[in-house]
């Protein structure tokens, strides 16, 4: 979901986001923190888009794939992908497949790669993430389960936990702009800060396993973001039942970005992710395209995605 910038780093103070808890032992337990639920906190996305190219004579293909991440407890992370195989994109793209005898695998080559599709699922994968142990909250640093616990748990002092971690990675991001592209500036970042603060509430939302009440506070960050749209209730691809929000607009050079999630407001998790990218007022395909995303403890061991 780090679409449109890499997540803003969590490397400030943690007592200037805890609210209530200074002076108290070091072995003190936030309010907000929870116990874990599972041995592991499992993100599955799976992802529904059309192939940028056209194959054959000429028609479309969509492709799924499913990844999975798996986070323990203390930190630790491995992640697991799987081709899900691909199909004619539309009737029509599938009555051209059928008079091109109805191939079961493409490939082509561009800018000195090859290419090849098949509508066969592909082999399941699952490696250990090398990296620090942690959760990501941010491009380059991650927090410690302790940290992820203690985040704030009101709205109001989350807001003020992102908004500060947002501003910290512009100022970054505009100091190192001064080599890479001197005509960037700072207020290019700061007219979308209320899109990344948005973008960070809604990563609090799934891809990390927060307390409730945290997760709770970020979807009221999220829901109130200037800018973001409440479209109301909402089924995602699979049926299941939410609040669907959209970010605000990302537009620039003729590019047009538009994302919606539906949120589970009983588990506040997101259920659903759409992105419509256009060029020019046309799809960008292979970046436009749906994820259903399901977010939960688990018991279960750890595995390559499976074939839903």
């Amino acid at each position: 979901m780090r679409h449109t910038r890499a997540l803003a780093a969590a490397g400030l103070a943690l007592a200037a986001g805890i609210a209530g808890i200074a002076g108290t032992a070091a072995t003190a337990v936030p309010a907000s923190a929870d116990a874990p639920e599972g041995a592991y906190w499992r993100v599955e996305s799976i992802r529904t888009s059309v192939h940028p190219r056209a194959v054959g004579s000429g028609y479309h293909l969509t492709q799924r794939n499913v990844s999975t991440h798996w986070s323990s407890p203390d930190g630790k992370g491995w992640s697991g992908y799987r081709d899900l195989g691909a199909r004619p994109a539309t009737a029509k793209d599938e009555a051209a497949w059928r008079a091109d005898g109805s191939p079961t695998s493409w490939a082509y080559r561009t800018e000195g790669m090859k290419i090849r599709l098949s509508t066969a699922p592909g082999k399941g994968t699952l490696v250990a993430e090398k990296r620090p142990p942690g959760f990501r909250l941010g491009d380059e640093k991650y927090v410690s389960p302790q940290q992820l616990q203690s985040l704030p748990a009101d709205a109001d002092g989350l807001r003020t936990y992102l908004t500060a971690d947002v501003d910290a990675w512009i100022d970054k991001a505009a100091r190192e702009a001064t080599t890479t592209d001197p005509k960037a500036r700072k207020q290019d970042w700061l007219d979308r800060r209320d899109r990344y603060v948005a973008e960070e509430a809604v990563t609090l939302l799934y891809a990390v396993p927060a307390p409730d009440k945290v997760r709770a506070a970020a979807y009221q960050v999220l829901r109130t973001t200037k800018g973001v749209d409440d479209l109301g209730d909402a089924k995602d691809p699979l049926g299941r039942s939410g609040r669907k929000l959209a970010l605000p607009v990302l537009a620039g050079k003729g590019a047009v970005l538009r994302q919606q999630y539906v949120v589970d407001t009983t588990a506040m998790t997101v259920l659903a992710e759409y992105t419509d990218l256009k060029d020019g007022g046309k799809p960008v395909l292979g970046k436009t395209g749906v994820t259903t995303i399901t977010a939960a403890w688990t018991d279960d061991r750890l595995a390559a995605p499976r074939i839903p």
